[in-house]
């Protein structure tokens, strides 16, 4: 027994020394970062400013014409019973509009999460892409206690999804 014990200290010792060599590749994305700034973002963005632009503005709309009627009623020039009803259509309007304003609150905020998650996956695509033509062993994404700015990745992230965008659109124009 005591001559196998240097025997298998020795072949521990062939096998943990290149496991040891070998070290990992980590890297870091910064998901808000990515979120904010990959153009399929950006051009969902501004699909959903054109989808819910004519709302936003029938919106605004109406509360200029609250703004005027509130400035009507500090007028005081007004009769009483005309006074009254000016104030409660006053009240019903400021209600519809703050109504409006949470429906399209709420409906665009659901959109925006629509969006994102279409995307979750093409974005997890291209960081697998990074990762297998960048040799990384580990990917982290935000939020993280810390990394260290030498491992964030987010930028070859962002050009990756840049260049599918890029082949993305490409292809829509050959249809």
């Amino acid at each position: 027994m005591k001559r196998l014990a240097p025997i298998l200290l020795m072949l521990l010792m062939i096998v943990a020394v290149p496991a040891a060599a070998q070290q990992l590749r980590v890297g870091y994305v910064d998901m808000k970062r990515v979120l904010d700034s990959a153009p399929q973002v950006l051009a969902g963005r501004d699909q959903l400013d054109l989808e819910f632009r004519p709302r936003n503005e029938a919106i605004e709309f109406q509360e200029r014409q609250v703004k005027a009627m509130e400035d009507r009623l500090q007028l005081g020039d007004i009769a009483e019973d005309t006074r009254i009803r000016l104030e409660r259509d006053l009240r019903e309007m400021r209600r519809n509009v703050n109504r409006q304003k949470e429906d399209l609150r709420d409906e665009l905020s659901f959109r925006r999460t629509e969006e994102v998650q279409k995307l979750e996956s093409q974005i997890n695509q291209a960081v697998q892409v990074i990762a297998n033509n960048n040799g990384y062993d580990l990917i982290l994404s935000s939020p993280v206690v810390y990394a260290d700015p030498s491992l964030d990745i987010t930028q070859l992230i962002l050009d990756q999804l840049a260049l599918e965008y890029e082949a993305d659109l490409r292809e829509r124009s050959l249809r």
